[in-house]
């Protein structure tokens, strides 16, 4: 009976401890602007005064237009928590033609058979940039201390926005990072998708981390496959996780917050991304 009681009170403390963590975590509602627009930027923000490493947590794209206004304040909210509890400051920017923003979407690649996912890319690093320059002129940021991170969309314009000069940039997480998804096993121009991934690592200056699940209907293992080969054979760097499957869709395992943190955070504390010891 006193093991019961003991193991009773520990499980209370525990959740009581991980509801005092996220009470501690407060969102602030930012703005960052490209050229003549401004996009949303929720900024999920450690108990204490910092300076806070920074990280910038990009969302994807679906591939209904319908769902873009979906995104808003609680994207990739359990996510940001889950890097909040570590110390860590997390911007979500929600970019051009994403949420309530009633602007033309930015991010078109063309036609599916001439597919531009370089230049889409590059689109989505200036909403990246945009949020994370907002972000950096805080005193509560630290400037030194910054890593992308994005799903789908999200990645690869993590990965566009990597290949140019980041102020402060340690490192990338990639999330099922890609463009062009029609369906399950069927992308726009792949040959297109590969090449630009080598662009991106031409550019890239900085270790990486790619992730995706063996069941993603995204991007599946082949296509990630050769993304990872031509990124690297350019000559980026980036290790890559073949994930196992996550539900019905491992597009989606990024959700799975049990599963890849101890992978991720180790990624994080060997580029120096820490944030509370």
């Amino acid at each position: 009976m006193r093991r019961i009681i003991a193991a009773l009170a520990s499980a209370g403390l525990a959740a009581m401890l991980a509801v005092t963590s996220a009470a501690a975590e407060t969102v602030e509602a930012l703005q960052a602007r490209i050229d003549d627009r401004q996009i949303a930027v929720y900024l999920h923000k450690p108990d204490g005064s910092g300076p806070f490493p920074v990280l910038v947590l990009s969302h994807g794209s679906p591939r209904d237009a319908a769902g873009r206004a979906e995104f808003g304040k609680g994207t990739l909210a359990a996510v940001a928590r889950h890097f909040t509890a570590r110390g860590v400051m997390v911007a979500v920017p929600i970019r051009r033609g994403y949420g309530t923003d009633d602007g033309a979407w930015a991010e078109g690649y063309g036609a599916c058979d001439r597919a531009e996912f370089h230049r889409a890319g590059l689109t989505s690093a200036r909403d990246i940039r945009a949020a994370l320059d907002a972000v950096l002129s805080r005193p509560d940021a630290d400037q030194r201390r910054v890593v992308l991170m994005g799903v789908s969309a999200g990645g690869w314009g993590s990965l566009a926005a990597a290949s140019q000069s980041v102020p402060g940039l340690l490192g990338v997480v990639n999330f099922a990072g890609g463009r062009g998804s029609l369906k399950a096993g069927e992308v726009c121009s792949p040959d297109a998708l590969v090449s630009a991934a080598g662009r991106y690592g031409s550019g890239s200056r900085v270790p990486q981390l790619w992730l995706y699940s063996s069941n993603d209907r995204f991007f599946g293992p082949e296509i990630a496959g050769r993304l990872h080969r031509a990124f690297q054979e350019a000559g980026g760097r980036a290790e890559f996780v073949a994930a196992p499957p996550f539900g019905e869709d491992g597009h989606r395992y990024i959700r799975a917050i049990d599963q890849w943190r101890g992978k991720v955070d180790g990624f994080l504390a060997t580029i120096g991304f820490t944030g509370r010891r």
